[in-house]
């Protein structure tokens, strides 16, 4: 047992001058000590790599390349990650509050994944409350059935489960690994407590419909196509009741 894992945090960016910093002082303010930050960027022209200079010295890696997407760019990280664990912060993103780190490892040791609840942002960081997929109680590789239930951002992964990100998908890729990881986990960890905060509008809200064609072809992979066309029929009924009660959807 591991009574103080080391954590990898992993920071994507592509110009984003308007969210890096908030971003990056969410991880380097943790009061969790065995934190190795990595931020890969992708050659942005627009400032941010100006801001993350300001605090090169506390981070483990910081490049500054083109890559060939965002989930290319997260290989990068994932091969320069040492940690026990690996945990994806992108920009925008928060870790939720200073404890949240420490927090979720006093949850329960040893745990193979830990997972907790996200709060969603809009891009004026005002809070728009709890995702519309709620984190399960108990979560396991068939939990993305009814959608992504966990988000990317809440999800803290024992590196060693992990393998890089499948490049065929451009958008949800996410989904993929997550799930691959979780196939092979016998001890996941339910923190009931809320971990990360989610800025609304990423890639793959702004492409929606081509982001969606590919979450089906992967539940349909893992899942089954009959039942993931009957658990979408299902996702499309909760959603259209929640949208009605709320005006949004709060994916």
């Amino acid at each position: 047992m591991t009574i103080n894992p080391k954590l990898s945090v992993i920071t994507i960016v592509y110009n984003n001058i308007a969210d890096i910093e908030r971003t990056m002082l969410s991880v380097l303010n943790q009061t969790y000590s065995n934190i190795e930050y990595i931020v890969i960027d992708g050659a942005s022209n627009d400032g941010t790599t100006d801001i993350i200079t300001k605090y090169k010295n506390r981070l483990a890696q910081f490049i500054s390349e083109q890559d060939q997407g965002i989930y290319d760019a997260m290989n990068k990280g994932l091969t320069l990650a040492t940690g026990d664990y690996v945990l994806f912060m992108n920009s925008g993103d928060e870790i939720y509050s200073p404890e949240t780190v420490t927090d979720i490892f006093a949850s329960a040791p040893s745990g193979d994944i830990y997972y907790g609840e996200t709060e969603m942002y809009d891009e004026n960081w005002k809070s728009l409350g709890q995702r519309r997929h709620r984190a399960p109680e108990h979560f396991d590789w068939h939990s993305f059935k009814f959608g992504m239930n966990v988000s990317h951002q809440a999800i803290y992964i024992k590196r060693s489960l992990t393998e890089p990100y499948d490049l065929t998908y451009k958008y949800s890729s996410d989904i993929d690994w997550i799930i691959k990881a979780a196939k092979k986990s016998s001890n996941i960890v339910n923190t009931h407590l809320y971990v990360a905060k989610y800025l609304v509008g990423g890639m793959s809200k702004q492409k929606h419909l081509a982001s969606l064609k590919e979450r089906f072809k992967i539940l349909s992979h893992y899942y089954g196509f009959i039942p993931n066309v009957l658990n979408h029929i299902f996702i499309a009924l909760n959603l259209a009741q929640y949208f009605l009660r709320h005006r949004r959807t709060n994916d």
